[in-house]
């Protein structure tokens, strides 16, 4: 009937049609969005992207590039502190890389931080 409609993905019925912002298929009733969204197996996470714009890795090495205040402490880690074997993790907020800092401990850090040596 309507050949731009995709089908319907609970009976195959090719009599989909549009209301609103949704499709519906007619011979079963079943709406879905006119946006077909990508399931949570085809979502692609988005690269991590250092301060300048380099896709980070697993594994790589980092170097700090402001220095930062360790919440809680009087620790301070300074510019130019080498961090070894970054993970890159989903964090709280946007801190997405899990790492051991020398001399500090571990702990997570902001991407928009650290630049990849």
């Amino acid at each position: 009937m309507n050949e731009t409609l995709p089908p319907c993905p609970e009976c195959s019925s090719e009599y989909t049609y549009e209301m609103g912002a949704l499709l519906v298929c007619p011979e079963c009733a079943h709406e879905w969005p006119a946006a077909a969204e990508p399931e949570a197996g085809e979502l692609e996470p988005k690269p991590i992207k250092d301060a300048v714009g380099n896709v980070l890795a697993d594994g790589d090495t980092v170097t700090v590039i402001k220095d930062l205040k360790i919440k809680g402490s009087s620790t301070v880690i300074k510019v130019g502190t080498k961090v070894r074997g970054i993970r890159l993790v989903n964090g709280v907020g946007d801190h997405d890389i899990d790492c051991k800092v020398d001399g500090v401990g571990p702990m997570q850090l902001k991407s928009s931080v650290v630049k990849k040596i």
